[in-house]
C-alpha cells in the first residue's frame, strides 16, 4: 500500500503542476490550508436603503457569496446571476466593492456587506467553487481606485462602467502571486490590461510593476498607470520575456523526471527546482503510472465484488435496452419526438422545448434568467424554435418559428416557461414550397403521472446539436445517495479529490433532492448524458406518456482531464402534472377563460389532466393538495 500511497502523492503533485502551468482549477487541500476550526460571522444587507442586516455564520472556508447562499432565505433574496452582483464592503457610501469570490477569511467579524443586483455583467465567472480558501495570513488585500492614474484616466479598465460609481475595488491575492495574476483572477478588470504599474496614493512616485508579487501591497490604496504607448510597450516586453525564457530553457532547465529520480522529492518541488514546466513530460509521467492506477482501482473491490457490480449494471442496462428496443415503442417515441424543438435564445443560450398544444411550447424558465421584465422578454432578446432539426449538415430540412415576447406563464420554482410561437409561420431559407408548414401536434394530451421507478427516455438537443434520444432508468429517492456515490466511486479513496467535489455539489444544494430534503418528493431523478443544452426536454415513461420536464443536473468540473468536460452525478426533472396544476391555477386566478377552454378541450381525453382541471375549477382560491404521483 505504500507504493499506492506514493503513486497517489505523485499524481496529485502532477495535478498541482498542471494547474499552475495550464490554468486548470482543481481544489486540492494543501498541507498549509485550514487545520483547525473555522468560525466567524458577518452581516449582509440586500439593499443600501434597507436598515435590516442579516447575520451570516461562516463555519467552513468558502467565498463570501457561498457563505451568504448557504442560508436558503438569503439565497432567495438574490434575484440575479452571480456575475451581475456587486458587493459593497462596509456601510460607507459607495466606498469599496469586493468580488463575489472574495475569501470569507478576509472578512472581519461583524463586517457588513451590501448586495446589489445589476442588469449587466460585473465580473467574469471564475469557477471559484474549485478554489482553495486559505487563512487570512495567507492573503494580501489591497484597493484599486476606479479612477485611473497616469495615462489611464480616460482608459477603459473594467468590464462594466457600473463599478465607477464606487471609489475603489478591493482585490486580494495569495502571497507570492503577481499583481497581474491577481487582477486577472479578480474578473472585474478587462482581459487586455497589458503591461501596467500601480502607483501608491500616499506617494505617487512609488510604483509597483504588474509582474511583481503582491506581498508588499497589503491594505494599500493604488491607481493603475499605463505606459504612454501601450501597444509598443507590450510588444517590446513580450520580445524581452521571450528571449529571457529561451535563454533560461537552454541553459538552466533540467528534466522533471531526472530531478525526481535523483532526489526523490515530490514532483511539485522537482518542477520548482528544475525550472521546467514541460506539459508533455508531465503527461508522459502520468501515462507511465496508468498500470499502477488500474491495479489500485481493481484492488478496491474485494473478492468478486467488481464482477458482481459490473453484472448488476449490465442487468439494469439490459432492462432499459429491452423496453426501448421494441419497434412499436421506438416508432411511437420517434413520432412524439417530432414535437420536440431546439430553442435558441439569441446571444444568450440554447436549450430544448416541446409543443404543449396549438402554438404554445413548454421549456425551462432558467433559459431566460436575467432576460425577463415582468413576464416579458427584454426587447433585445429573440427566441427561435427549430423543428425537425434531425439531420447532419449539409441537409437543412428543419424549419423555425420565432416566439412572441410575452410569456404565457412562467415559474422559477418549478423552472418552467410557456411561450407562444408567432402565427405568421415558419422560416426556412431552403424551403421552396409555398405549402404552409404547421406546428407539430402538442404533447399535453400525453401527460401522465411520474412513475416511482422503471424505464424512461429523454428526447432533446444536447449541446445545441441534432435531436437525440437517451434511454435511462428512474432512480428511486431511497437510492439517490447510492447512485451519487457510485458515480463518485473512482475518487472515494482520495480525500484530496473527493472533498472538493463534494463541496461543489453541496454548493448546488444537492441535499434538497436527498431523502428528507426539501425537494425529495418533488422531482424524478435519473442518469443521462444529456445534461448540457437539453434543459426543457420531455421525459417519457415506458408507456410513451410524457411525465417530466428535464431541468438540470448536479455537475463537477473535470478540467484536469479535459478542459471542455464536466461530469454529472445525477439529473432530475419536474413532474409535468405538477407544472400543469400550477399553469391551470394561474389561468383560473387571472380569469383567462378563453385560453382555459382551449386547455380543457385538449385535456378532455386525459383522466389525469381532467382531475387537475376539476380540482382547480372547484377551488380557485385555495389550491387542493392532490397526489399527482
Amino acid at each position: 500500500m505504500n507504493e499506492v500511497h506514493d503513486f497517489l502523492t505523485l499524481t496529485l503533485n502532477l495535478f498541482l503542476i498542471l494547474q499552475n502551468a495550464t490554468g486548470f482549477q482543481w481544489k486540492v487541500k494543501e498541507e498549509n490550508g485550514f487545520d483547525g476550526e473555522h468560525s466567524h460571522h458577518f452581516t449582509v444587507k440586500f439593499s443600501r436603503h434597507d436598515p435590516k442586516e442579516y447575520t451570516v455564520n461562516c463555519d467552513q472556508p468558502c467565498t463570501v457569496l457561498e457563505a451568504i447562499k448557504s442560508t436558503e432565505k438569503y439565497k432567495e433574496k438574490i434575484k440575479c446571476a452571480d456575475a451581475n452582483i456587486i458587493m459593497q464592503l462596509g456601510k460607507e457610501d459607495k466606498e469599496s466593492i469586493v468580488p463575489t469570490h472574495f475569501p470569507c477569511s478576509c472578512i472581519s467579524d461583524d463586517e457588513c456587506l451590501i448586495i446589489s443586483c445589476k442588469k449587466e455583467k460585473i465580473e467574469e465567472a471564475q469557477e471559484q467553487q474549485n478554489k482553495i480558501i486559505y487563512p487570512r495570513d495567507r492573503y494580501i488585500v489591497f484597493f484599486i481606485d476606479t479612477i485611473g492614474g497616469v495615462n489611464a484616466k480616460s482608459k477603459e479598465l473594467f468590464r462594466s462602467s457600473v463599478v465607477k460609481q464606487y471609489k475603489t475595488l478591493c482585490v486580494y491575492g495569495e502571497k507570492g502571486m503577481t499583481v497581474e495574476a491577481a487582477l486577472k483572477r479578480d474578473g472585474r478588470f478587462i482581459d487586455d490590461l497589458g503591461k501596467f504599474e500601480l502607483s501608491d496614493n500616499k506617494n505617487p512616485n512609488i510604483l509597483t510593476d504588474c509582474t511583481v508579487t503582491v506581498d508588499n501591497l497589503n491594505q494599500k490604496s493604488l491607481k493603475i498607470c499605463l505606459p504612454l504607448n501601450k501597444r509598443k510597450s507590450d510588444e517590446k516586453q513580450q520580445e524581452k520575456e521571450g528571449a529571457s525564457n529561451n535563454l533560461q530553457n537552454e541553459h538552466e532547465t533540467r528534466s522533471v523526471e531526472d530531478v525526481v529520480k535523483q532526489s526523490g522529492v515530490s514532483v511539485k518541488r522537482a518542477v520548482e527546482k528544475s525550472g521546467s514546466d514541460n506539459i508533455d513530460e508531465i503527461y508522459e509521467i502520468l501515462r507511465q503510472q496508468f498500470p499502477d492506477l488500474k491495479k489500485w482501482m481493481e484492488e478496491r473491490f474485494s473478492g468478486n465484488s467488481y464482477e458482481e457490480e459490473l453484472t448488476l449494471r449490465k442487468e439494469d442496462f439490459g432492462k432499459i435496452q429491452q423496453s426501448f428496443s421494441e419497434v412499436h415503442r421506438v416508432r411511437n417515441l420517434l413520432k412524439l419526438g417530432e414535437s420536440v424543438c431546439k430553442l435558441i435564445v439569441k446571444d444568450v443560450c440554447q436549450g430544448t422545448g416541446f409543443v404543449l398544444f396549438d402554438n404554445f411550447i413548454l421549456t425551462n424558465a432558467h433559459l431566460f434568467e436575467n432576460h425577463i421584465d415582468v413576464k416579458k422578454l427584454q426587447l433585445d432578446v429573440d427566441v427561435w424554435a427549430l423543428f425537425n432539426y434531425d439531420d447532419p449538415e449539409p441537409d437543412k430540412n428543419f424549419y423555425q418559428f420565432s416566439c412572441e415576447k410575452t410569456l404565457i406563464d412562467y415559474n422559477v420554482e418549478l423552472d418552467y416557461a410557456i411561450l407562444k410561437l408567432n402565427p405568421e409561420g415558419p422560416s426556412n431559407k431552403q424551403r421552396t414550397s409555398t405549402r404552409k408548414i404547421k406546428v407539430p401536434p402538442g404533447l399535453l394530451k400525453k401527460f401522465g403521472p411520474l412513475p416511482l421507478n422503471g424505464e424512461a427516455c429523454i428526447i432533446g438537443h444536447p449541446e445545441g446539436g441534432l435531436k437525440k434520444m437517451d434511454s435511462t432508468c428512474i432512480i428511486e429517492k431511497e437510492k439517490r445517495l447510492k447512485a451519487i456515490n457510485d458515480n463518485l466511486q473512482p475518487y472515494t479513496n482520495s480525500k484530496f479529490i473527493i472533498q472538493p467535489i463534494i463541496q461543489v455539489l453541496k454548493a448546488q444544494s444537492i441535499e434538497n433532492i436527498m431523502m428528507g430534503g426539501r425537494d425529495a418528493e418533488k422531482v424524478v431523478t435519473y442518469n443521462t448524458f444529456m445534461y448540457h443544452g437539453s434543459s426543457g426536454s420531455p421525459v417519457f415513461d415506458a408507456l410513451g406518456r410524457v411525465v417530466g420536464l428535464h431541468s438540470a443536473g448536479f455537475t463537477y468540473d473535470t478540467s484536469i482531464f479535459d478542459p471542455k468536460r464536466k461530469e454529472s452525478v445525477i439529473e432530475y426533472a419536474h413532474p409535468l402534472l405538477t407544472i400543469f396544476k400550477k399553469f391551470v391555477g394561474n389561468l383560473v386566478e387571472k380569469g383567462k377563460e378563453q385560453l382555459l377552454k382551449k386547455v380543457e378541450e385538449e385535456a378532455k381525453e386525459n383522466k389525469h389532466l381532467k382531475e387537475v382541471l376539476e380540482a382547480e375549477r372547484a377551488n380557485p382560491e385555495e389550491l387542493m393538495e392532490t397526489n399527482l404521483v
